[in-house]
């Protein structure tokens, strides 16, 4: 398999997810699967249905989050010295050259992204359109809304 690139945070955050499904809503259910059975009769037991799907959903869950973790390349930026060059994890500032209107934009692992955070994914197009590039280069990115030009102002490995 391919290694799946993520930052030291969202690696965390992934093992913090397992703990809590392993270790907190594992046994919930094993319990709601016990007083549900107590009911009766299981073909026409709603909560013992319910108790199943949820349980179903968090076993897959557990195993998409392990098959994530043994295949993660953790990337740690804070690590590497700051060359300009925007890699993996680091955090962006852009300029939009039409609009003037600067955002600042951490690239990170596709399980980690989140707009509202402005965290984007390494496959995203603007993250695909700036990996590579330096400190003060001016990239023309295709976004959905078309060719957008850029000018990057800030390069961070924090």
């Amino acid at each position: 398999m391919n290694k799946v690139p993520m930052t030291v945070v969202g690696a965390e955050r992934l093992r913090k997810e397992l703990d809590y499904l392993k270790f907190e809503k594992r046994p919930v259910i094993a319990q709601a699967i016990g007083e549900a059975r107590e009911l009766g009769d299981l073909k026409e037991n709603a909560e013992y249905h319910a108790a199943r799907e949820e349980q179903g959903l968090c076993e897959a869950r557990v195993r998409d989050i392990e098959g994530k973790l043994s295949n993660v390349q953790i990337i740690d930026v804070t690590k590497m010295p700051n060359t300009g060059r925007i890699i993996f994890g680091t955090t962006v500032t852009i300029l939009n050259i039409d609009t003037d209107v600067e955002v600042t934009y951490r690239i990170v692992g596709e399980d980690e992204a989140d707009i509202k955070e402005n965290l984007i994914s390494v496959s995203s197009p603007i993250a695909r359109g700036l990996i590579g590039k330096n400190l003060d280069d001016e990239v023309n990115i295709a976004t959905p809304g078309g060719i957008t030009e850029y000018e990057i102002t800030a390069v961070e490995y924090i």
